[in-house]
């Protein structure tokens, strides 16, 4: 008999007696946590919890758990399940053990951060103690923290450095249906784990929609738990006619709402920050155009990479109604997909949607991974509308025809992995020890080819060996949360002696763009960005950039004045001093070339060759670039800061717009390529082209030098 089971059966009762429990609690005013009288604020938050659908199902929810191992729990978004299921879990005593933790995993960065502040709220102790997150370049956990909200990669990070992943008793995966890379990925994971730990650890599969069928397969027949939505009915509109242009046609209707509609704030779907910034502008403008005939109004941006300060303002009351007329204020939020499932913004009755999100599509082919505006999915399409009708009766308007949405839209968003560039994931399964990809227990296998592409690129990196084992170095490019190519370039750098300024390229890289370029202002943001602008490319431009920031003592007006990113500099500059911590535990020297020297840039333009030799393009007589071995016509992104047109350049990213644009270019000499990367440009399997006439020459040049150098 293990000694696990009477903890178990402890367990149970302590759950099925929970409210008790927390009567008792209140009746003593004592938080267990903080052994300090709870707030007011407290007491007013569990009044609210206790109306939440899910609250209703908490002693079922424990029953059922305590029974099997695996358990898959379905409820609309808004039915509380994201918060207080991981606070059930904890009531019910599954942290008693010692240094035992639950962790709720979310496929995005906002909602692990919302969230976790919302229940540290809820609980009534400090955010970073006994509640914590741990997202990208942010850990805010303590010794205390017996709960945590995760972004699903960081869970999976966590598995390399401990496969069994025993810092935890629950692992509950939310948000299970957006399917994203790393939720596919830690499925697999999980399944063997809790094979191999079938006493101590227990899983928690939570989505919104019913796909719970599908899950329910995946797990062995786990058993499934109903949550109802605090629902109400949600009208929907669709449009007569297809919409020419659907950003307008959705600033049109948020107008009309405003106009119209009674009180309710709006939320609107859109595809990205630059195109939520636009139209935020223009919604304030038309509104304003209007006058004193409809209420004030309170436009609130929301995505991803938006401060958290700022994200927290798509919770504040609608604007109160103007004195003069009394007509009502209304809040309007413009948001990417990251509203459909992750967030419950409450006070949402209109929602207006364009049946559009970007969504990454990788061609292995041509080895282009690009954020496409596509349409979405009915079952998003749902979710969307779902929004609307979370505290009043809503009313949903499609920017597309009735039709549109039963013959074009497909059932469901193709999951992640069957769309992406598998690198990253195939060294993280390496790592831990997965050899087996093809029998890989993936729920959706990924395509051979797309596997074969990723191996193929991990060996050309030195990542992997020709027995498809991890080399030593690929083991420390594993450590790094990068991109295998920004790791290789990093990890590589040392050689070049100028890892100092790679590993500023790589933070820079790893954050949203700091140059910012308003569209009413376009002039001013390109004459203050050429001050930072280097010959040789836009690496090296961004380094400029970080190094001015950094001697003008990181000052946010001095970021304004040069039309900088501050939010993404401060973000840079915390990215790269945890870089810093990773490369001096691996042993990887940091150091420079003299600046003075001349071959300063040359070292770093060549540590950035050697991590992205791949992505390297050639100019065509005709004056356009064609990218190495893959031939595809390219052109360079408006943006870069080149001078001329170099004959090669290396390329950070592959752009799929109305054109194909190469972005994020540096100048590189021909001759690096078959210095730093001979195994990948060996003619005899390339394809005849200019370039491939240009690295014969270059070969043949070389051996005449070595020949001359014999004699």
């Amino acid at each position: 008999m293990s000694s696990t089971t009477p903890k178990k059966k402890q367990r149970v009762q302590v759950s099925l007696d929970g409210d008790d429990a927390n009567n008792k609690e209140e009746m003593m005013m004592i938080n267990p946590y903080t052994h300090q009288p709870y707030s007011q604020t407290y007491l007013n938050i569990l009044e609210t919890r206790r109306k939440l659908p899910v609250w209703k199902q908490k002693s079922d929810f424990l029953h059922q758990l305590a029974a099997s191992q695996t358990l898959v729990l379905v409820g609309e978004t808004g039915s509380g399940k994201t918060t207080q299921i991981p606070q059930f879990l904890v009531d019910a005593g599954y942290t008693n053990e010692e240094s035992k933790m639950v962790v709720c995993t979310q496929p995005r960065r906002v909602a692990a951060m919302s969230v976790a502040k919302r229940v540290a709220e809820e609980m009534d102790v400090q955010i970073g103690e006994e509640v914590g997150y741990s997202i990208r370049f942010e850990e805010c956990t303590s010794r205390k923290t017996i709960m945590k909200y995760a972004t699903d990669g960081m869970l999976l990070r966590e598995a390399m450095t401990d496969p069994l992943l025993s810092r935890y008793s629950v692992i509950v995966i939310d948000e299970a249906h957006e399917r994203t890379l790393a939720t596919d990925v830690l499925f697999g994971l999980l399944k063997e784990v809790l094979k191999k730990r079938p006493e101590d650890l227990k899983c928690v599969v939570m989505s919104a929609t019913l796909e719970a069928k599908k899950f329910q397969g995946y797990f062995e027949g786990a058993p499934l738990v109903m949550v109802p939505g605090r629902t109400h009915p949600v009208e929907i509109f669709y449009t007569q006619e297809p919409e020419r242009d659907y950003l307008e046609a959705a600033i049109r209707t948020v107008v009309q709402i405003h106009r119209c509609e009674p009180p309710g704030d709006v939320l609107l779907f859109l595809t990205g920050e630059e195109e939520i910034e636009d139209a935020c502008g223009k919604i304030r403008n038309e509104i304003k155009n209007i006058g004193d005939s409809v209420g004030p109004v309170n436009v609130v941006p929301l995505y991803s990479t938006l401060p958290p300060n700022q994200q927290q303002r798509i919770f504040d009351k609608a604007p109160d109604a103007l004195t003069v007329g009394g007509v009502a204020g209304r809040k309007v939020v413009v948001s990417t997909n990251i509203a459909e499932t992750s967030l419950t913004i409450d006070g949402i009755v209109y929602v207006v949607d364009p049946g559009f999100s970007k969504q990454k599509v990788y061609n292995p082919r041509s080895r282009v991974e690009s954020l496409l505006v596509s349409p979405i999915s009915r079952a998003s399409a749902q979710q969307r509308a779902g929004r609307a009708g979370r505290t009043q009766p809503g009313k949903c308007f499609r920017l597309y025809t009735e039709l549109s949405f039963k013959k074009d839209l497909i059932e469901q968003t193709y999951p992640e992995i069957l769309r992406s560039n598998l690198g990253s994931v195939v060294i993280q399964l390496k790592k831990l020890g997965i050899d087996d990809l093809v029998h890989f227990d993936f729920m959706d296998p990924p395509a051979p080819e797309t596997l074969m592409r990723a191996l193929e690129l991990l060996n050309y990196l030195g990542a992997l060996d020709d027995e498809g084992e991890l080399t030593k170095a690929g083991k420390i490019m594993s450590d790094f949360p990068l991109d295998p190519q920004l790791a290789k370039m990093l990890v590589g750098s040392t050689k070049f002696k100028c890892s100092n300024e790679i590993v500023t390229i790589v933070a820079m890289l790893s954050v949203p763009q700091c140059f910012i370029r308003p569209r009413d202002d376009q002039q001013r943001a390109d004459a203050a960005k050429a001050h930072f602008a280097h010959l040789d490319g836009d690496h090296l431009t961004m380094l400029n950039a970080y190094h001015a920031f950094k001697q003008n003592g990181e000052s946010q007006n001095w970021c304004w004045e040069n039309y900088l990113n501050h939010r993404s500099l401060k973000s840079a500059d915390n990215v790269r001093n945890q870089l810093v911590r990773l490369c001096q535990r691996h042993g990887v020297l940091l150091e420079s070339t003299d600046f003075h020297s001349k071959d300063y840039y040359v070292n770093i333009r060549k540590a950035i060759l050697n991590g992205f030799f791949m992505q390297v393009a050639h100019k065509e007589r005709n004056g356009s670039y064609l990218t190495v071995k893959d031939n595809e016509s390219v052109l360079l992104h408006p943006s870069t800061n080149l001078s001329g047109k170099p004959e090669w350049v290396v390329y950070n990213e592959f752009v799929l717009t109305s054109k194909k644009y190469v972005r994020t270019v540096t100048e590189i000499k021909g001759e690096w390529l078959i210095d730093l990367a001979e195994h990948y440009y060996d003619l005899s399997n390339f394809p005849s082209c200019a370039a491939k006439n240009a690295l014969q020459q270059l070969y043949t040049q070389r051996e005449r030098t070595h020949k001359g150098g014999k004699k």
